[in-house]
């Protein structure tokens, strides 16, 4: 595995001009210096991004320290209400757009194909950008059209919509040649799901990202996503690091796990560090969450090497714990033929 991992390397050292003595104070980190990792489209992908999910009035901020300490990878979406932030930390940063790597996501309630460029457009707006890396759509199951993110009934349910996943991707297939962006893929599928997707479609997608960590490894699911060329990328890398995941308390946290602490002690690490060391090492990106400077900078130092026998120890983790499935909230049964599927969470 050490082996393996090190064709992965690709080191992206560039010097690039600073527009103001403003500007280059933010940029301690001149670029990105870890790992990149290629999609099917030949773009080049940080391995280690940033995510921002939750804690909307603090992204700005965060983003903004997460850029000067050199991350390039930043992942948002639509029903985050984050991408004005990142908006401004991108613009405020003075770091050329070329430098960057920035996905988002297509919500549930802009499905129908009519929806979709618009909401991409939307989406470049607040981002104040001109075109994204990734685009993604965050789950397979469409609401009921509309400006309503949630829309619900009168008793609160969620309104689906009747929008095809297969339609919605075809009119994301159609922002590609706009040039709006680089590359498309989708986010929450289940195998069935995907396989559909690829018969019905023209463009392989470039990524999947899913929940994926060591207590949620979904073996089979990865080696099938690499057979076709999909790269994957971890959310909630730490697993059950978040308090909103109800299902996670109650039980350890996945990055107190003692042979995580036991590998992070060999290399001066956390045991957070070395669950985004092990996430890379197979050959996928993460993209880990705060709004704190010094777990900020600290998650950038997980890109790191391991031995195939740390490799292995971790891999001997899985425990099938999957801590997010809104199937019932949402009105849609996902994950049906995949690792840690919860009897309580079939509808």
């Amino acid at each position: 595995m050490a082996s393996s991992t090190l064709w992965l390397r690709q080191l992206a050292r560039q010097t690039t001009s600073r527009p103001s003595s403003q500007r280059q104070s933010l940029r301690w980190a001149s670029s990105y210096a870890g790992t990149t990792l290629k999609l099917n489209t030949g773009q080049g992908i940080p391995a280690l991004g940033f995510g921002t999910w939750q804690d909307k009035e603090a992204q700005e901020h965060a983003v903004s320290t997460a850029l000067k300490h050199g991350y390039r990878h930043i992942d948002t979406a639509r029903i985050y209400g984050t991408e004005p932030a990142v908006g401004r930390a991108i613009k405020n940063s003075g770091i050329p757009r070329d430098e960057l790597f920035i996905t988002t996501k297509l919500w549930n309630n802009s499905h129908h194909p009519d929806d979709v460029a618009k909401a991409l457009n939307a989406s470049l707006e607040d981002l104040s950008v001109d075109y994204v890396d990734l685009y993604l759509m965050h789950w397979p199951s469409p609401f009921a059209r509309g400006d309503e993110l949630r829309p619900r009934d009168k008793d609160g349910k969620t309104i689906p919509g009747d929008t095809d996943y297969v339609d919605t991707y075809k009119a994301m297939e159609k922002c590609l040649a706009s040039g709006k962006v680089k590359a498309i893929g989708v986010s929450n599928f289940s195998k069935s799901e995907l396989e559909r997707l690829l018969r019905a479609t023209s463009t392989v997608p470039a990524a999947h990202q899913i929940e994926l960590h060591p207590y949620l490894q979904q073996h089979s699911f990865a080696d099938w996503h690499k057979s076709k060329g999909i790269h994957i990328t971890h959310y909630s890398p730490f697993g059950n690091q978040n308090e909103i995941y109800s299902s996670g308390q109650g039980m350890n946290k996945l990055i107190d796990d003692v042979v995580l602490a036991e590998i992070g002690k060999r290399h001066g690490k956390s045991g957070a560090q070395v669950a985004l060391a092990w996430g890379i090492a197979k050959g996928h990106s993460v993209i880990p969450k705060s709004k704190t400077e010094s777990r900020i900078k600290a998650n950038l130092e997980g890109d790191f090497e391991l031995s195939s026998e740390e490799m292995k120890r971790i891999d001997e983790l899985d425990r099938k714990l999957r801590f997010n499935d809104p199937s019932k909230g949402f009105g849609w049964n996902f994950y049906s033929d995949l690792d840690g599927k919860k009897s309580e969470n079939v509808i």
